[in-house]
């Protein structure tokens, strides 16, 4: 029994590196998050050739490292350098880039054992007001059951002209946010919005919901980036999904704190 599962281990690293090596060569692309090189990305049962085989990073991390690293006025010193940031649902490959920079960086998650605090979205109320210059949230909001109380509650605990970064599922040519509370079990929910734990798939007026509960928003997507930029970090599908509820379109909201 114990060599048949060391077989089977085995097998299953030759597998992983043999992929590896075969995205590897020749050099064609590039993550801009960990630097691994090679001839393409691995695929998800969705999107093919965007997943980094090293860090794992998708589109959306990409966007964002993108914009952080080379826009006018989202930058590291702007947004990250001395700020206090809470990070909601933190992937790894996105808090180590902020630990070091932020003069306090606070991971939470309602769920999760491995975050700073257990928190909330939809209430903070354990969080003071103006407490952190920066939220940020990839891909939450379609998991809370309210997720106009979660941007109150974000607009509530930034300071002053403090800054929310988030990004959401927004299915291909769809344009409002469609939802319904009477799909509750998780085969309905991945049938209806993409995924069995998501509540919701948002449509082209994300940023206009962002605009009505009171930030400033700025919206960042591939047309930031020169071609050669979204072609080398993968910054856009290189080969569009045909997935009825595919989010090909990816993009990064900076939404700034804005008066009531």
């Amino acid at each position: 029994m114990r060599g048949v599962k060391r077989l089977k281990k085995l097998y299953r690293r030759f597998t992983k590196e043999s992929q590896i090596i075969a995205h590897k060569y020749p050099y064609r692309v590039q993550c801009n998050i960990c630097g691994w090189k090679g001839r393409c990305l691995f695929s998800d049962s969705w999107h093919p050739y965007t997943i980094c085989p090293r860090c794992r990073s998708q589109v959306r991390h990409r966007l964002l490292f993108a914009a952080i690293t080379t826009l006018p006025n989202l930058g590291v010193k702007d947004l990250i350098q001395g700020k206090r940031i809470l990070h909601f649902a933190p992937e790894p490959i996105i808090s180590q880039l902020l630990v070091d920079k932020a003069s306090t960086y606070v991971s939470a998650d309602l769920c999760r054992d491995y975050v700073d605090i257990r928190l909330d979205m939809c209430n903070m109320s354990s969080v003071a007001d103006s407490s952190f210059d920066l939220v940020i949230a990839c891909d939450v909001l379609e998991h809370v059951p309210d997720d106009s109380s979660a941007l109150r509650e974000i607009h509530r605990v930034l300071t002053t002209h403090g800054w929310a970064i988030l990004t959401v599922p927004q299915m291909d040519n769809r344009a409002t946010k469609f939802e319904d509370h009477t799909v509750t079990t998780p085969e309905g929910r991945k049938k209806a919005f993409g995924q069995e734990d998501h509540l919701r798939i948002y449509g082209d007026d994300f940023g206009l919901f962002l605009e009505n509960h009171h930030f400033t928003v700025t919206t960042v997507n591939k047309s930031d980036f020169d071609s050669k930029m979204v072609k080398k970090y993968v910054l856009f599908p290189p080969i569009l999904s045909n997935h009825p509820l595919a989010t090909n379109h990816r993009k990064v909201y900076f939404g700034q704190k804005g008066r009531l």
